[in-house]
């Protein structure tokens, strides 16, 4: 099972402009049980592909936790998610689409409670804007590939970057390696 898992996530990003729509389905990359969804590739020609759907799909594919703070950027409490104090070694993907956004290899412990990374996994993974929320200035961070709202980045991570995003368990599904 857990040699699936990373081949549909590697699957899913490494498709030839030829292949077809991909069957990938949340359970085979979390172990949950929820309704099976087609996700397109997610790289075409080197590029990214991105992935809309309306909000009545995301309802349907998300369980409310992760349509809350995905798709209305909303936060999960600090120390109640699954993965903040988790070590093993493996690939953090986003939870809407399945795009690798970190490894465990940057991931480091900030004491925030929510898990911390000092650089994503790739350049093009990540999109970040300017949020001026709550009245505080802080960058927001999201899915580059579905625009589901992963965190917040701050410039007080350690070296090399300097770096920490910080994101909700919840906007993540981890791979093991």
């Amino acid at each position: 099972m857990k040699f699936l898992s990373i081949f549909l996530v590697l699957l899913a990003c490494k498709q030839t402009p030829t292949d077809s729509l991909v069957p990938l389905t949340t359970s085979n990359i979390t172990g949950q049980s929820r309704p099976d969804s087609i996700v397109p590739p997610a790289y075409q020609d080197g590029k990214l592909v991105k992935l809309s759907l309306s909000e009545d799909d995301w309802k349907r594919k998300l369980t409310e936790m992760e349509f809350y703070v995905l798709r209305k950027e909303g936060t999960e409490r600090a120390f109640t998610g699954d993965l903040w104090n988790n070590h093993e070694k493996g690939t953090y993907v986003c939870a809407g689409c399945g795009l690798p956004l970190f490894s465990s290899e940057t991931k480091f412990d900030s004491g925030t409670g929510w898990p911390s990374f000092y650089q994503p996994l790739t350049k093009d993974c990540i999109a970040d804007f300017e949020d001026n929320s709550h009245g505080m200035d802080r960058t927001e961070v999201e899915c580059a590939r579905c625009g589901g709202h992963q965190g917040h980045v701050f410039p007080d991570g350690p070296p090399p970057t300097g770096m920490r995003y910080c994101i909700n368990s919840v906007s993540l599904n981890f791979v093991k390696q």
